[in-house]
């Protein structure tokens, strides 16, 4: 049997259109069944690319079944995510996610529907992503463990789901500094900052939390070592994601993938992630735009 799909869609019919055509592209879209909840307007100029975007998912075809939920109001983006996922892993016992700006390889589907069978019964695995960032795959396996949770497309069981927890105050409360700089793969890559944000109220965002719920349970993530998604949304038309070529992958298709069968972090594949981005961090600080972007927004009161 084939996961459901949960597909979340806004204001953005073109990134749509793309998406639903690569994910019907998949070996596994005529046997899949598709959640497309779509969000309505926040205000008067969202209107006409909200419907758009509706008229464009009701013409959908390519998979076994396709259930629309068109939300009466504006719920924002990690309100609908966490109700959706929660609705469809509830009803089904497991859920495959797609934001609007998610490219997939034609052998996405695949990917996950077999790591999500392989572990159904491996308590330790929470969480199946479909994108990697972009490191050097030489000496690495297929897939691996890691602690960080990607959402880039990506896969979970309603068992695992069922503990998401957003309290960001809690966290703050409750979270050590060892904690923290482990949750920040070791002083790598500052994700604690967006705890901090959704904490104080500037953001309101969804998944981090899933990262620090299954973080908190010492619970793994299985990764791709190539992605099988590109992610379009980096083009500033996203709600979170800014103008980047940082983080472009090229999608994986392989016909076979091994999947892994030690339980365990693979610090090889964590060395090689942690050695891009502090890659980054060299290459922002070298670029005098990004101070001016940090003075602008410390003016602004945005940090």
């Amino acid at each position: 049997m084939t996961s459901p799909i949960a597909l979340f869609t806004f204001n953005r019919p073109e990134h749509t259109r793309r998406t639903l055509e690569a994910l019907a592209g998949n070996e596994c879209a005529a046997e899949s069944d598709l959640f497309i909840f779509s969000d309505n307007a926040r205000c008067n100029e969202d209107e006409s690319d909200v419907r758009a975007v509706r008229v464009l998912i009701n013409r959908i075809k390519g998979f076994r079944n396709v259930e629309l939920i068109e939300r009466d109001t504006n719920w924002g983006l990690a309100n609908n995510i966490i109700d959706g996922v929660s609705t469809v892993c509830d009803k089904y016992g497991t859920a495959i996610v797609l934001e609007d700006d998610i490219l997939t390889s034609p052998r996405f589907l695949t990917f996950m529907n077999k790591a999500l069978d392989r572990y159904a019964d491996e308590p330790a695995v929470w969480h199946v992503s479909g994108w990697n960032y972009p490191i050097d795959p030489t000496g690495l396996a297929d897939a691996f463990f890691w602690r960080v949770m990607n959402c880039w497309g990506w896969a979970t069981w309603a068992d695992r789901w069922r503990h998401f927890e957003k309290d960001p105050a809690r966290l703050v409360d409750e979270w050590c500094k060892d904690q923290i700089r482990r949750f920040n793969l070791d002083g790598t890559h500052s994700f604690w900052h967006q705890v901090l944000e959704n904490h104080e109220g500037r953001i309101n965002t969804w998944a981090i939390f899933w990262y620090a719920t299954i973080f908190e349970h010492g619970g793994l993530c299985l990764n791709p070592t190539r992605s099988y998604v590109e992610n379009i949304g980096h083009d500033g038309s996203g709600e979170h994601c800014k103008l980047s070529s940082f983080y472009q992958t090229e999608k994986m298709n392989l016909k076979q993938v091994t999947l892994p069968t030690d339980i365990s972090e693979c610090s090889f594949a964590v060395e090689r992630i942690q050695k891009v981005l502090r890659r980054n961090i060299l290459s922002m600080l070298s670029n005098p735009g990004y101070f001016l972007e940090k003075v602008w927004s410390v003016i602004n009161g945005k940090k």
